[in-house]
C-alpha cells in the first residue's frame, strides 16, 4: 500500500493497513506447515499512527524500521515526480491539486527540483534522496562522480557533505566569474532563520542557499505563467 501524501488527521475509525514498503520490496508467499509456529501480528499503519503487536521480536522491530525508512525516502522522490507531472502536463491547474491535496508547495517544489536535475535512469537506490540533493546543484557529470564515490565508499549523507566540503576548501580550481563577486548584506535574525531551516533538513548552510538560490532561478526563468497565476491567485 503506498503512503498517505496528505497532512490532514484520520477519522475515528479509519482502517489500519500493512506497514507500507519501498518499491523495490516483494513480498515473498509463506506457506503454514504442519506444527510450525503460527505467524506473527503484522506492523499496521494509519493516518495517525502505527499498532504495533505486543512481543515483537528485535529483529521484526528493526527491519520495519528499515521498511519505514524507505517508505519516507521513497516518498520524496514520488512527490517530487508527482509536481513534475503536474506542471508539465496541467499548467493552468496543477497548484489547485497542490491546495487540495493540502501540501506545501515549497517542499515540494524542492523535491521537484531534485527530481528533475536526476532523471529515473540516473537515481541510485542504494543512496537516499538526501544524498542526491547534497549534489543537485552540481553538473551532471559531477553529480554521477560523487555518486559513484558515495555508493562505492557507503557515504551516509553526513560524511557525502563534509568530503563535497574538503574538496571545495582544498584548493580546487575556482571558476571565473562573469563578473566581480559581491557581497550581500543580511540581517542577522534572517541568516539564523536560513540556518535553522537548513539544519531541520539536515543539509550543510552553504548547499542549502544554494539550492535555494538554483530553485528560485529555476521557477523565475523556466515558469512565467506560474507565477503569474500566483501573482493572481494572492490579489484574489
Amino acid at each position: 500500500m503506498a503512503p498517505q501524501a496528505g497532512h490532514n488527521a484520520a477519522p475515528h475509525g479509519s482502517p489500519a493497513a500493512p506497514l507500507p514498503q519501498p518499491p523495490s520490496w516483494q513480498p515473498q508467499p509463506r506457506t503454514q506447515t504442519a506444527g510450525a509456529a503460527p505467524r506473527r501480528a503484522q506492523v499496521l499503519t494509519t493516518k495517525v499512527g502505527l499498532q504495533i503487536p505486543a512481543g515483537m521480536a528485535y529483529d521484526e522491530w528493526e527491519r520495519a524500521g528499515h521498511q519505514l525508512v524507505g517508505v519516507l525516502d521513497s516518498s520524496c522522490w514520488w512527490l517530487g515526480d508527482w509536481l513534475k507531472y503536474g506542471k508539465d502536463h496541467y499548467t493552468d491547474r496543477y497548484q489547485r491539486g497542490i491546495r487540495a491535496a493540502g501540501l506545501s508547495y515549497q517542499t515540494l517544489r524542492n523535491y521537484a527540483w531534485v527530481s528533475r536535475r536526476f532523471d529515473l535512469a540516473r537515481r541510485r537506490p542504494a543512496l537516499s534522496f538526501q544524498h542526491h540533493a547534497e549534489l543537485a546543484s552540481l553538473p551532471a557529470r559531477e553529480q554521477d562522480l560523487w555518486l559513484d564515490r558515495a555508493e562505492q565508499r557507503q557515504w551516509t549523507t553526513k560524511q557525502l557533505r563534509a568530503a563535497l566540503r574538503a574538496t571545495r576548501q582544498g584548493g580546487q580550481p575556482a571558476r571565473t566569474p562573469a563578473e566581480p563577486s559581491r557581497r550581500l548584506e543580511v540581517p542577522g535574525s534572517r541568516v539564523q532563520w536560513w540556518h535553522k531551516a537548513a539544519q531541520q533538513q539536515g543539509v550543510d548552510f552553504e548547499q542549502w542557499v544554494m539550492a535555494a538560490l538554483d530553485s528560485a532561478a529555476a521557477s523565475a526563468l523556466e515558469e512565467p505563467a506560474d507565477r503569474e497565476e500566483q501573482k493572481e491567485s494572492v490579489s484574489a
